[in-house]
């Protein structure tokens, strides 16, 4: 398998998921702005968001996914079967629970996420209709896993379309509707997040069908106890134990940074949601895409004990997130307002808007090489089934991040909350690197050096040529111009682009290099 080709395919793939995703977030900055209704619809939105990673991207991905991947290698494909099976039928009774105790503790969980929020009630609410995706959302991750240890990976990828399709016509038909009959317009788009949950599982169905491998959930008391009697069921977890400390560790400081944001008066909650949705842009397309695709290869290498083909995968997806994520964070830092007024400045979202979510923004560029390399560095350590030490690592980060919101919230508001997360990724990635290096696990291949001051090049003549034109263009008093916006947006993108990587080739770059086969 062509591990370059595959990546693009899953990032291809992301990418039209983070292009919906953006249309989404541009049609709720124009309908609703940045007041405290949206606050509210993101505050709760963010709860089974926050939810999801514990139980299904999260943990759960984690410990499952190198277990099945080495699971098949070593058994077979009717005793994965045997697990798969198991697991499912564990995992969907514990998320109905999960479900019915989130409609009903919802105030509580609300007013632990975000107690400062004007429209608290409308949040409770939302948060209500809501949590079931978080149910039907970890049932994609558990298909998702299993696709992509097949090496199935387009169907997981594009996934994520069908939640931004459905938001879109939420926002585009329904919050009308919801309007001329007198209710809340955005209580619309808590619809259209159910609607994309059961959108996004039922896709599933048929491609788990093709490979033979949709799982059989077990509906009686015994067909539990059964599952729950699997070895591999108590290895996963085993495995997850420390992974939910893991992850909890890392939501917990989203819950704080939630709460904190709520008290610094309303849009902040909002501001900081639109410069996160533009930094996921990058993390999914490089960070994501990558460790899809790795931690199945990586788990195959360790479960053979190929500690030169385990290192040399590393390697590579280390080396491609240099070469892609450094201009990315480099755009975000220099060129953030032409990025917001192009994608957002519409409707209920002025400059002023603008404005307040640049330097949050700004906060996220400046960590995103780690938010994208710990993408990469984490699922090494999972495949090695080592997942104590990223535990290890995130609570000194959450403890990092807290002291820094300590000093930099009181003086950059809510920029010092998205400021101390991008410190703290970076913090987080060398630690993991310098964790695996000390393990003898991943030891870099030659050339690095003579890789990096190329890259440093490029990047460094891209961002000046961005600087100049995020100061040189009146974006925001574009307003009534949008094509010449999005023109120049383009223009400057496209250009700084060509000179990146026309520098890399002129300074001797082989993009050959990076096709890899396993």
């Amino acid at each position: 398998m062509n591990l370059l080709r595959a990546a693009s395919t899953v990032s291809l793939l992301s990418l039209a998921s983070r292009i919906t995703g953006l249309v989404r977030e541009v049609l709720i900055a124009q309908l609703f702005g940045a007041g405290a209704w949206n606050d509210a619809y993101q505050a709760a939105f963010r709860i089974p968001n926050m939810l999801r990673r514990l139980f299904g991207e999260g943990a759960f991905s984690a410990a499952f996914v190198p277990l099945l991947a080495a699971s098949r290698a070593t058994d077979g494909d009717a005793a994965t079967h045997r697990l798969i099976d198991a697991v499912a039928t564990v995992l969907f009774w514990i998320l109905v629970a999960t479900c019915i105790a989130g409609v009903v503790l919802a105030p509580a969980v609300v007013w632990l996420m975000a107690s400062g929020l004007q429209e608290f009630d409308g949040a409770v609410l939302m948060t209500r209709w809501m949590f079931p995706y978080i149910g039907m959302i970890s049932l994609v991750s558990l298909a998702s896993g299993i696709l992509n240890t097949w090496r199935h990976f387009a169907v997981p990828a594009a996934t994520p379309v069908l939640l931004n399709v459905a938001s879109i016509a939420a926002a585009w038909w329904l919050a009308p509707l919801f309007r001329r009959h007198g209710i809340e317009p955005i209580y619309s788009m808590a619809v259209g997040v159910i609607v994309g949950g059961v959108l996004q599982l039922a896709i599933q169905v048929p491609a788990l069908a093709r490979i033979g491998m949709l799982p059989h959930i077990g509906a009686t008391p015994r067909a539990l106890r059964d599952a729950w009697a699997h070895p591999g069921v108590g290895r996963v977890l085993h495995q997850m134990a420390p992974a939910l400390l893991g992850v909890s560790v890392s939501q917990l400081s989203l819950l704080i940074n939630t709460q904190i944001a709520s008290h610094q008066g309303v849009g902040a909650v909002s501001w900081i949601t639109y410069a996160d949705r533009l930094m996921e842009f990058p993390t999914a397309l490089l960070g994501v895409a990558l460790g899809v695709v790795l931690i199945p290869q990586l788990s195959a290498a360790q479960a053979r004990r190929d500690t030169d083909e385990y290192s040399k995968l590393l390697d590579w997806g280390l080396r491609l997130v240099l070469l892609l994520a450094l201009p990315c964070a480099a755009a975000l830092l220099v060129f953030p307002k032409a990025l917001l007024a192009v994608l957002y400045q519409r409707g209920q979202f002025g400059a002023a808007d603008v404005a307040q979510t640049v330097p949050a923004l700004m906060g996220y560029g400046a960590g995103l090489l780690g938010l994208i390399a710990v993408k990469i560095l984490a699922p090494g350590f999972y495949a090695r089934q080592d997942i104590r030490t990223p535990v290890k690592v995130s609570i000194g980060v959450l403890l990092l991040t807290q002291a820094l919101n300590l000093l930099l919230v009181p003086y950059l508001h809510h920029a010092g909350l998205t400021l101390a997360i991008g410190i703290g990724a970076l913090f987080n990635a060398a630690f993991l690197y310098h964790g695996l290096r000390r393990a003898g696990a991943y030891v870099p291949q030659p050339g690095w050096r003579g890789f990096g001051w190329r890259v440093g090049l490029a990047t460094a003549l891209l961002t000046a040529l961005l600087y100049w034109a995020d100061h040189a263009i009146d974006w925001t008093g574009l307003v009534d111009h949008p094509w010449v916006r999005i023109g120049w947006l383009a223009a400057c993108l496209i250009g700084a682009a060509a000179l990146y990587f026309a520098t890399l080739l002129a300074c001797g770059w082989n993009p050959r290099a990076f096709m890899r086969h396993t």
